[in-house]
């Protein structure tokens, strides 16, 4: 794709993602606002946190490092709405490790040469790396243990709760699929932040596998009503994914501008 009509076609890919997932948090707030007991304070900042979530994916398909300030605000806003809501191992998890990563990706990709401004549009891109194949195997076995270790703990969590009467049952394969979105978004943090290409592949799973776990919960009837909006997201995440693969493919390729503040790029 010659690069006029490429910067075209991202243009109107990325408006269409942003302007698509407003559309359904507005939708979707709208209509809950309507219902009895809501919470509108946390409503809102979750509906806010969706919209920045997906700006900030769209900006990490694009290489820019505005990405760590939007992904910044999408993980406090999470943070405080999982708080509020006493979901505290998802809290714990975004409070102390995404959160964090955030400040940790933005120092890496500055290393990596991406910056807010710059000559040229392409100056402005994080200089993409690639996994090696120790550094492949060494991934490959961090899911699978991952996996492994959460679906054990979240299964003994549920088998806990059915057993005080807390629930009336619980779905194996929601808990499985519970299990890998949540190792597989640790694993795509790792990546996203060190500025690894394959990362898209790991956020192609995690969409794919969200989506299914959002349908499971739509067609069961939980997720309190978010369901339907979640399953929306997922799907803009996942079209924004494949589109990040390409670009990202392309960002393997092409050479930064060398400058005193990217001499050791690679180090």
């Amino acid at each position: 794709m010659e690069p006029s009509k490429e910067k075209r076609f991202n243009l109107a890919f990325n408006i269409f993602l942003v302007t698509g997932m407003i559309v359904a948090v507005t939708l979707t707030t709208v209509f809950k606002l309507q219902q009895p007991g809501v919470k509108t304070f946390m409503l809102l900042l979750a509906a806010f946190g969706s919209v920045m979530g997906v700006i900030n994916t769209v900006l990490s398909a694009n290489g820019h490092l505005l990405t760590f300030l939007f992904g910044f605000l999408d993980v406090l806003a999470a943070t405080v709405v999982l708080y509020d809501n006493g979901i505290m191992g998802n809290f714990a998890l975004h409070a102390f490790y995404f959160l964090p990563m955030q400040f940790i990706g933005f120092w890496q990709w500055r290393k990596r040469g991406a910056k807010v401004g710059g000559e040229g549009d392409e100056d402005t891109k994080v200089r993409a790396r690639r996994l090696s194949g120790k550094q492949w195997l060494w991934l490959a076995s961090g899911i699978a243990v991952g996996i492994a270790v959460l679906y054990v703990i979240l299964y003994s969590i549920d088998v806990a709760q059915l057993s005080a009467g807390k629930i009336e049952s619980f779905n194996k394969s929601k808990v499985l699929l519970d299990a890998v979105v949540m190792t597989l978004n640790i694993a795509g943090q790792v990546l996203l932040s060190f500025a690894f290409m394959e990362q898209w592949y790991i956020w192609i799973l995690v969409n794919i596998s969200s989506i299914s776990l959002w349908t499971v919960a739509l067609m069961s009837g939980t997720g309190s009503g978010n369901a339907a909006v979640m399953l929306i997201k997922y799907v803009f995440y996942l079209l924004n994914s494949l589109n990040g693969l390409r670009i990202w493919l392309n960002l393997c390729k092409e050479p930064v501008a060398t400058s005193p503040r990217t001499k050791d790029l690679d180090n």
